[in-house]
């Protein structure tokens, strides 16, 4: 009973739960599933809460206690290698994948005769296509206040990295902010732990309205391309992600089970960005040094979208296939092409894919922009996929640059992923402030040794 009780307790337990409740609820009930959407809305607010403070405070605190200024130049350099070649895979794994099971061929739409009013909010969005250096100039805040009002993360960051570079250079005179920051981030974190314990209604809500309000029906015409998408999906984690685990030296099975909680949310929520200060933290505690986490996790929502990278080839492809708009091999290779520099721009929000392809099908003008109409029905359902796999995509990399960079503890890491570290601060649980010094799991299993021992 009490063991039960236990599991119950857990986190991922109970939202997993949440989801599968959810689910029956906007079957039975479309019209009351749907009236549950500020559920999800609250919670996703509730993170956005303190997002900007969190990445900033992580940024900050990382650079600030680098010995060189080199470590920051060789953290981003190797970050951004790494982006680019796992979102080329992506968008390669999609293109191939659609191309092989074919699920838009037989279809026969004339877009001329599709409804684009639904379709019209993202390509208006989409009209005015943005420059490589309006992307640049983007990343530039006009105002800090501003950057951080609106959770721009990119402009976050920016800030952030030059106010680390700036604490750094002053060194010991910057001690009192240093250590001010320290107790802020431990304050946020706490608020992050609080916040999670509602994750469960949240992703009630969440599935709620989106079954409700879409249902299974709208899926059926179209279950080849879903089904399409959940398995390109599923390579992508378990052969190529698992490759980059294996190569880095650890488990990728191990890893997600130590990051159930946080993909169930994301599942529920079907938001990567639900998760990020609560996986920045999990990071942390396996064992990666503060700066590889709070410069890759931020800058990987923008630049390592893997769920997205498979989702816009494939659906590029798709509409193609649809409505027989015919594609060389270069047309499709070109869209691949445009496609790694617009993917760079979209963020781990529901709905900014479709504004991203929008954009990028209007810049070619050789696939029609009418029919993204054909995606509407199962686009929701997909969504979750693409959320998973860019989490756990970001995930991943973070360990992996970790390991190249020499910023990963793999006794810390071995000790968390094989569950003989013992972690208060699993599953959601707020984490421990400086009221309550909680030694570090490696430390404290030391000191449970030597006490058994002595």
């Amino acid at each position: 009973m009490k063991r039960t009780r236990k599991f119950l307790g857990t986190l991922y337990v109970q939202v997993l739960i949440a989801v599968a409740a959810g689910i029956v609820l906007g079957v039975l009930d479309p019209e009351l599933g749907t009236k549950l959407k500020p559920l999800g809305d609250a919670f996703i607010k509730l993170i956005k809460m303190v997002f900007a403070p969190v990445i900033f405070a992580t940024v900050v605190l990382g650079i600030a206690k680098m010995d060189s200024m080199k470590d920051l130049g060789r953290v981003g350099g190797r970050a951004l290698i790494y982006f680019e070649v796992m979102s080329t895979f992506a968008l390669g794994l999609g293109l191939l994948a659609v191309n092989l099971v074919e699920p838009g061929v037989g279809m026969n739409i004339d877009p001329h005769t599709l409804d684009t009013k639904s379709i019209a909010t993202y390509t208006a969005a989409a009209a005015k296509p943005a420059s490589f250096m309006d992307f640049v100039l983007g990343m530039i805040p006009g105002s800090v206040v501003d950057a951080f009002a609106k959770n721009e993360i990119l402009q976050i960051l920016v800030f952030s990295i030059m106010f680390g570079v700036a604490l750094a250079h002053l060194g010991s005179r910057a001690k009192p902010v240093v250590s001010f920051l320290e107790s802020f981030s431990n304050a946020m974190f706490y608020i992050v732990g609080l916040v999670m314990r509602v994750a469960p209604i949240a992703a009630f809500g969440a599935i709620s309205f989106t079954v409700g309000k879409y249902g299974f029906s709208s899926i059926a015409k179209l279950a080849q391309l879903m089904g399409t998408m959940y398995l390109s999906c599923f390579l992508f984690v378990f052969v190529v992600l698992g490759l980059v685990a294996r190569l880095s030296g650890f488990s990728l099975w191990r890893f997600l089970k130590y990051l159930r909680a946080e993909l169930f949310t994301v599942l529920g929520t079907s938001s990567s960005e639900s998760v990020v200060p609560q996986l920045m933290h999990k990071l942390e505690q396996v064992g990666c040094s503060k700066p590889v986490v709070g410069l890759v996790v931020p800058s990987g929502l923008t630049f390592n979208p893997d769920g997205q990278c498979i989702y816009y080839t494939m659906a590029a492809i798709f509409i193609a296939q649809a409505t027989n708009t015919h594609l060389t091999l270069m047309d499709q290779l070109l869209v691949l092409g445009v496609l790694m520099l617009t993917s760079k721009g979209s963020a781990g929000v529901t709905g900014s894919g479709f504004i991203t392809l929008a954009a990028t099908l209007a810049s070619m003008g050789k696939i029609p922009v009418e029919g993204m109409v054909l995606l509407l029905g199962v686009d929701r359902f997909m969504s979750e996929a693409r959320a998973i796999t860019n989490t756990i995509g970001n995930a991943v990399g973070t360990m992996a640059i970790a390991r190249w960079v020499g910023g990963l503890d793999r006794v810390r890491a071995d000790a968390v992923l094989n569950g003989t570290a013992d972690m208060d601060v699993l599953y959601g649980e707020p984490v421990a402030t400086e009221r309550e010094e909680a030694p570090q799991p490696v430390v404290r299993m030391a000191m449970e040794g030597a006490v058994r021992h002595g």
